[in-house]
């Protein structure tokens, strides 16, 4: 079974979260300060994070931006009670995968993890061709790689996710919405800059002008295409 990092300061919930998920066959790693549970995360590469954020130490937020410099994919989950928009927008613009608001029940929490899980395993219906090209840039999601002007580039699952939906399109326009309900799914409810955001740091690392792209196109009013 996958191997699950739980940050979380509070003993009451941490306890017997950690006991419900070694009782569904989970291996539990835990932390209940921030800087120990980055350390973990990148010494072990869990498959799923469950990440308070009022921690000591580093809070959630710092531990999620870090993650994702140092370029680890591993899904994170959210799981704290501080419930206001702003938060979850910004939990899911730095990286996050799910966001939940305590309390929240067991049986719902475990559907939440395997549905992230399950969302961040390669497609199995991958595009009709498994190898992408367009400008310098080529994607194999078969292999989960990518390589600019001949060298190799990361990207985020979420980042081969989008280019994913937008090859399949191929050339016609996508929505946001449909971009966050195919790459996102349907239990996760960001605002269209999630969307945004990820396209940017898309263009960053597959455009030669990522200020005037010529492939990861806006359709004003709408999302974006790809044009090849």
């Amino acid at each position: 079974m996958a191997k699950i990092l739980v940050l979380e300061d509070e003993e009451s919930i941490a306890q017997p979260l950690q006991e419900n998920l070694a009782f569904e066959g989970y291996e539990v790693l835990a932390a209940g300060n921030g800087n120990q549970g980055l350390a973990l995360a990148l010494a072990h590469h869990p498959d799923l994070i469950l990440l308070d954020i009022m921690l000591p130490g580093l809070n959630g937020f710092d531990v999620c931006r870090r993650l994702r410099q140092k370029g680890l994919d591993t899904p994170i989950i959210f799981l704290t009670a501080r419930s206001d928009e702003a938060d979850k927008v910004r939990g899911l613009d730095l990286g996050g995968d799910d966001y939940v608001t305590k309390p929240v029940g067991v049986m719902e929490l475990l559907a939440r993890i395997k549905a992230v899980l399950r969302r961040s395993q390669p497609a199995e219906h991958a595009t009709d061709q498994a190898l992408l090209e367009f400008g310098h840039a080529t994607v194999d999601f078969s292999r989960r790689e990518a390589t600019f002007k001949g060298e190799p580039i990361h990207l985020s699952p979420k980042e081969f996710g989008i280019l994913q939906v937008l090859a399949e399109r191929d050339g016609r326009a996508v929505s946001r919405a449909e971009l966050l309900q195919s790459v996102w799914g349907y239990d996760v409810y960001p605002t269209t800059r999630t969307i945004d955001t990820h396209v940017l740091d898309l263009r960053a690392k597959v455009e030669d002008d990522p200020g005037h792209p010529v492939h990861l196109l806006t359709v004003h009013g709408l999302g974006y295409r790809l044009v090849r």
